[in-house]
């Protein structure tokens, strides 16, 4: 596996897999891999000839009181990961490759980013937004893969491209979990014992209440079923909320549905996602 940091690296590279006539898939991250990871790079590697993996930590997503300080790095281990499952090429620019002395431009994407997540973390999206566009023009993929455990995001970048006209595939790759049903997430190793244990109130809470709507049950009883379940397990909630899975706009009948939360629990937030069939 080729590790790039410069970007003329990085271009002298993707135009020999593009002279080749390969196909080139994008993982972006943000590091601290987990299966979660490697479940984006083999679908990747269904996806494309060639993967290329992202690692770039991006401080433009991380508001004032966030963990930007503490968001775990491991390079090495990261890197070794990525080419024991078999990754072509990791670009891991430093901060001044990405954003250079003098960078002024930002990527909003409105309507889609303003509910849920951004409003509980302003400016955050305009940060994805960002990062996300310019390593698709940095990386030129034709397919690019995301976890839908970061529906929302997902979300927003499905409209970006779709605004922008970008020439490039977004693919969400479904949620993994642990065994007892926890969302992987890099922000799980924060979790001390007992509060890991008591993290999975979080997807059962959800699954509850997905199977009473989907039954025929009152929406909002379910969600404050809920927020109920949540509480009692201790956690602090930003939000319950069924929406719109395209626009996270308020529900309309005969479109599909999204189940989201975000919530904290010993100090650390944790976020989750499930289809209402």
């Amino acid at each position: 596996m080729q590790t790039v940091r410069q970007l003329p690296d990085l271009r002298e590279a993707i135009s020999a897999f593009r002279e080749a006539g390969e196909r080139v898939a994008l993982v972006p991250t943000m590091g601290a891999l987990h299966d979660g990871h490697m479940a984006l790079v083999e679908a990747a590697k269904r996806a494309g000839e060639r993967v290329v993996v992202s690692i770039f930590v991006n401080p433009m997503q991380f508001g004032p009181n966030e963990d930007l300080a503490q968001y775990p790095r491991r390079e090495q281990a990261d890197s070794r990961m990525l080419a024991n499952a078999g990754a072509d090429l990791l670009w891991m620019p430093p901060v001044e490759v990405m954003y250079p002395e003098g960078f002024a431009s930002i990527v909003s994407v409105s309507g889609v980013s303003e509910v849920l997540d951004g409003a509980h973390r302003p400016g955050h999206f305009d940060g994805v937004a960002t990062v996300v566009a310019k390593l698709f023009n940095q990386v030129q993929p034709q397919v690019a893969l995301f976890g839908e455990k970061d529906w929302q995001q997902l979300a927003v970048i499905r409209r970006m491209v779709r605004d922008l006209d970008l020439p490039i595939e977004i693919v969400g790759v479904p949620t993994q979990r642990e065994d007892d049903g926890l969302a992987l997430s890099s922000r799980n190793a924060y979790l001390m014992p007992e509060d890991r244990a008591r993290a999975v109130a979080l997807p059962r809470a959800l699954g509850a209440a997905e199977r009473a709507i989907s039954e025929g049950g009152d929406p909002e009883a379910a969600l404050a079923q809920a927020r109920e379940t949540l509480t009692a397990a201790g956690f602090e909630i930003d939000y319950v909320a069924l929406a719109d899975a395209e626009t996270l706009a308020e529900p309309t009948p005969g479109r599909p549905l999204r189940l989201l939360a975000a919530a904290r629990i010993g100090g650390t937030r944790l976020i989750d996602n499930i289809p209402v069939t």
